[in-house]
């Protein structure tokens, strides 16, 4: 296998096993796991950047102070997100978690549209108008918007957004935003701790594992992820995007037994066709534009 594919492929197989993690620490509230997420993958980062001797853009972002802010918003976008998904996950709602990063990609194209001024095809616009028209149908089914999916890929679709613009790399990224959370979810954890009312304070040892492992499987996937990306083409890299929450799905209906029903399917369904001609078109047009340069 290419290496770039195993390393994506790897990178998306990890993030839909994710359920399988959230599961173990259910006991533990969802701010409080996100906050041990945070923390620990600080920890693990900043080792890491010790290893690599990667600490001379920290010094440059300092002093920029529109970077600072901006890695800020972005921090609270993915923490925003963390929380949402761990809450979903322990709560039942494992299948409407998918569901959100099932449609993340139709959403990059309507915020590239909105934001970046993108001008998408017309086939990537058909795609979005069946996907609307597939959460169109889940509202009229369950009588209220699919808000947990619509949380989840707006707030990633944002973040996505905002890291598709910044200056640095997926580790040296990820270790700014997890510093810039630091100075709120260290005193937290500290001072839950300390009234004995946290995890620490509680937990079993093997709770106290599973929260402190939050950091290498937060850091991972997303280092697997950005190793891939820089060695296979953007068509490849969407098809294979969707491994992740179609594990998710999986785990919902087959492991814990959610409820999806046939209505629930039609409105799966079309958000999977839009997909499908969204994946298919991007395929065709880099496959075209490839053999355009060539000649």
């Amino acid at each position: 296998m290419h290496p770039g594919i195993a390393y994506a492929a790897l990178s998306y197989v990890l993030w839909g096993l994710f359920p399988l993690y959230f599961k173990q620490v259910a006991g533990v509230p969802p701010l409080e796991i996100v906050l041990h997420r945070s923390v620990w993958s600080l920890v693990f980062l900043l080792a890491l950047l010790t290893v690599l001797r990667r600490f001379a853009w920290l010094r440059d972002a300092a002093r920029e102070p529109r970077r600072l802010a901006g890695f800020a918003l972005s921090a609270l976008l993915l923490s925003g997100n963390w929380l949402m998904y761990v809450w979903a996950v322990n709560n039942g709602r494992v299948i409407d978690a998918s569901l959100g990063y099932f449609i993340n990609p139709l959403v990059y194209v309507l915020l590239g549209y909105l934001v970046l001024h993108e001008r998408p095809r017309r086939v990537q616009w058909l795609a979005v108008a069946i996907a609307a028209l597939g959460v169109l149908w889940l509202t009229v089914q369950a009588r209220q918007l699919p808000w947990i999916a619509l949380v989840l890929a707006g707030s990633f679709g944002l973040y996505g957004l905002m890291r598709k613009t910044a200056s640095l790399g997926a580790l040296e990224g990820l270790a700014l935003e997890t510093l810039l959370l630091a100075p709120l979810a260290v005193p937290l954890l500290a001072v839950w701790t300390w009234q004995d009312h946290s995890a620490l304070a509680q937990g079993d040892t093997g709770t106290i594992a599973w929260l402190l492992l939050a950091g290498p499987l937060t850091a991972v996937p997303l280092l697997l992820f950005a190793a891939g990306a820089r060695r296979i083409t953007l068509a490849t890299l969407g098809v294979l995007q969707y491994i992740g929450p179609t594990l998710q799905f999986a785990l919902g209906v087959w492991l814990y037994h959610e409820p999806f029903d046939q209505s629930r399917f039609a409105g799966f369904a079309l958000i999977w066709l839009a997909l499908l001609v969204y994946s298919g078109e991007s395929w065709w047009f880099m496959r075209r534009r490839a053999a355009a340069v060539a000649n």
